[in-house]
């Protein structure tokens, strides 16, 4: 680059002290694969026309952008323009050692500047070297070498060798956060994705620094505080520095800035529209007011006024939001107008290379032909995200044929879509594993694929789904699934091994109430131990069954990761079509949640019933009866509750716990990594369809105690201290239950 100044300089110096002259010919020097004409073109260069100073200078800086050429020299003789170049030597191959990936050394040549077949500028060599390093960056390799090697084939071309050394993956050794965050930081820490490398972190990516997902996590935490009220937070990652064992030390800064309350919610109507059509929304609006601001409750409302436009059948109409701020209160003003009537002319779909165009069209909430509004397009490209297939997904509208038609091009950015994710744990009760291998977008059509082992002291069982997000019939997702499952449960006095097959599908029927339905079979191989009654005996057998099952869920809560107010109902139901021994399965679970004192206090409470009843006088066979697990009823051994064949835990035909919790998330200090809940359960197992020497207690069963959830360089762990308020005297109880396990 200084040598290019030098010469233009020089040639600058000279042109002034030439006059104007017309040049009668051309004269070029030194070419030897860049043609006279092709630089007579590039350089805008005439014969029999009169040239100055200024002209001349603007053929060299034509000619120098080219980057055909390391040096040029003009000079003017007897009406003779003459040029002489020095070209730069052309790379005849571009080869990346080192680099296992096809299809990085795909990206990275997109992104050099320095390409096969064209010049080498020796001066754009750093550039793209810092350009690879910094993409290795991005993706976790903070300590990549990149080293060039050039070497000439002949007076014209080079050949550009860059070996490339990933090197290891940056690690990120801790993770803290400073400033006014107002929330705990093991709080925090469940919220972002990147975590911190443990030993015990053998598969995930998570715990290595990459840049992309320091964003990810900035945008979490930012959602995350703005969804409880702080509304001008402020993120930033302001430290991530090397630290001895060459890896990260990650610091986020956090301001997390007043908490807001609604305290008015208002809908602005245009005269055109009738206002009685809006009115139901004042009942919606009573909900939020005197509560923290969260932007998803503001979505919430927008819903509801996207559903009173679809039911009164509203064309071209658009809304926005005006949030103002007074104080530490904020009012929120709905503005619905008539907007411009356009309609869709065309939808272009591009960058889908993997995905067939069928399965981004598939969720369009807009088509070709209808009335354009922005409101159906963002939803349309919020779907299209929600799929998981993507790492971007971008929209542009531009003007049509005609003034009142609009095309719309939606632009995809495929990313890889397998997952592979591993589970462990132990406790007082046994240890467990568990592994899943996944693919989201199986043979591009958007549908998932998914093979998941759970191990236990007790059981193996492996499920392979087959999901198909949007099938056509339906328009909803329809998930398929066949499993096996081996099971040795001496304690209640069986074992056997269950095959099963079926197909299900889910669905919003309303605003936060979904719907699910199901077909399943199954073929359930029980025998009983030799040890066993002679009653349970008689349960051995083989049997099939052919059932269907449906059930719905009210969802209210402020969100689904760590509640602080709202509830959760949900009721399953199985019938059978055909069935060796018929019956009928219920269950219902109702959770509750509310902060308190500024959320220092969360409280819940959780009611959980099931039933299932044999028909046609059948009775209900050993390994569908109810029981209730170490998690529903702290304070008992799972499953060692209830009725007793024998020495045998039979599980009754039904079981009923209640659930009330205190968590202090604020009694702990942050360092220690840990949260207390103080519990109260009840719960009970009873009734049994069959005669026979059956120990059946109704006595009722209670507990209380403390649990503990601690964040340990092990791993997560949780204690539970318990102390069994009444019980029978047939139960297995523990006073102490322990769990240590992660999953990654």
């Amino acid at each position: 680059m200084f040598k290019k100044i030098f010469f233009i300089t020089i040639v600058f110096f000279n042109f002034t002290l030439l006059r104007a002259e017309i040049i009668k010919n051309i004269e070029v020097l030194g070419n030897q694969r860049v043609s006279d004409e092709t630089i007579k073109v590039y350089g805008e260069i005439e014969v029999n026309k009169n040239y100055n100073e200024s002209d001349l200078n603007n053929i060299l800086q034509n000619l120098n952008a080219t980057n055909f050429f390391e040096d040029i020299k003009i000079r003017v003789e007897n009406n003779v323009l003459i040029i002489n170049l020095k070209e730069y030597p052309v790379i005849s191959q571009l080869l990346l050692v080192g680099e296992p990936s096809k299809k990085y050394k795909e990206q990275i040549k997109k992104l050099m500047s320095l390409k096969e077949k064209q010049s080498f500028i020796r001066s754009n060599l750093s550039k793209d070297i810092d350009l690879i390093k910094n993409l290795y960056s991005t993706i976790g390799y903070g300590s990549s070498k990149v080293e060039a090697k050039i070497k000439e084939v002949d007076e014209r071309s080079v050949e550009l060798i860059l070996e490339i050394e990933r090197g290891n993956k940056t690690k990120i050794s801790s993770i803290k956060f400073i400033g006014d965050k107002k929330v705990r930081d093991r709080r925090l820490r469940d919220i972002i994705v990147s975590e911190e490398h443990k030993f015990y972190k053998i598969i995930s990516n998570n715990s290595n620094f990459s840049k992309n997902q320091i964003q990810l996590d900035q945008r979490l935490l930012s959602n995350y505080y703005k969804s409880i009220g702080y509304y001008d937070v402020t993120i930033n990652s302001n430290s991530a520095e090397f630290n001895q064992e060459g890896n990260i030390d990650l610091i986020y800064s956090i301001d997390a800035g007043p908490r807001y309350t609604i305290n008015k919610i208002s809908t602005n109507t245009a005269p055109v529209f009738d206002k009685d059509i809006f009115s139901p929304l004042q009942n919606s609006y009573k909900k939020y007011i005197g509560k923290y601001y969260s932007p998803f409750s503001v979505k919430d409302l927008l819903e509801d006024i996207d559903l009173l436009i679809e039911r009164n059948d509203l064309q071209f109409v658009e809304h926005n939001v005006e949030e103002i701020k007074n104080g530490n209160l904020i009012e929120i003003k709905f503005n619905i107008f008539e907007s411009e009537k356009l309609l869709v002319e065309r939808i272009n779909v591009l960058g889908n290379s993997v995905t067939n165009e069928d399965v981004i069209r598939g969720e369009l909430l807009i088509d070709e032909g209808d009335p354009y509004t922005k409101l159906s397009l963002d939803k349309s490209i919020s779907k299209i995200k929600s799929r998981n297939i993507f790492k971007r997904v971008i929209s542009e509208t531009v003007e049509g044929s005609e003034k009142n038609l609009k095309v719309i091009n939606i632009s995809v950015e495929e990313k890889p879509t397998g997952e592979i994710a591993a589970g462990a744990g132990v406790g007082t009760n046994g240890g467990s594993f568990g592994f899943s291998i996944s693919e989201n977008n199986w043979l591009g059509k958007g549908t998932k694929l998914n093979f998941e082992l759970d191990v236990d002291e007790e059981s193996l069982g492996g499920t392979l789904n087959y999901t198909q997000p949007n099938y056509n019939f339906l328009g909803n997702s329809l998930n398929y699934y066949i499993s096996s499952e081996s099971n040795d449960k001496p304690d209640q006095g069986y074992e056997n091994a269950i095959y099963s097959a079926g197909v299900t599908t889910g669905f919003e029927q309303y605003k936060d109430i979904f719907v699910n339905l199901g077909l399943s079979t199954s073929f359930d191989d029980l025998r009983t131990q030799d040890s066993a009654t002679d009653s349970l005996k008689k349960q051995s057998g083989e049997f099939l069954e052919f059932a269907g099952n449906y059930g719905f869920k009210y969802d209210t809560r402020n969100r689904s990761f760590m509640p602080t107010s709202g509830s959760i109902t949900s009721f399953n139901q199985v019938l059978p079509i055909y069935a060796d021994r018929s019956f009928i399965d219920n269950s219902i679970s109702i959770s509750n949640y509310k902060s308190f004192s500024d959320e220092s206090i969360v409280g819940s409470s959780k009611i959980f019933i099931t039933t299932i009843n044999g028909l046609n006088d059948d009775n209900v066979r050993l390994s569908k009866r109810k029981k209730l697990s170490s998690r529903r009823l702290r304070g008992f051994e799972k499953g060692k509750v209830g009725p007793l064949d024998g020495s045998d835990h039979i599980g009754g035909n039904y079981a009923a716990a209640l659930n009330l919790d205190a968590n202090l998330p604020k009694l702990l200090p942050d360092s220690s990594g840990a949260d207390l809940a103080l519990f109260l359960d009840v719960g009970n197992v009873w009734g049994v369809d069959y005669d026979s020497t059956i120990n059946e207690s109704n006595e009722i069963r209670s507990s209380t105690g403390l649990a503990l959830n601690w964040m340990s360089p092990l791993g997560p762990m949780s204690f539970v201290l318990s102390n069994n308020l009444s019980k029978a005297d047939t139960d297995e109880t523990e006073s102490f239950n322990f769990n240590l396990g992660t999953t990654f």
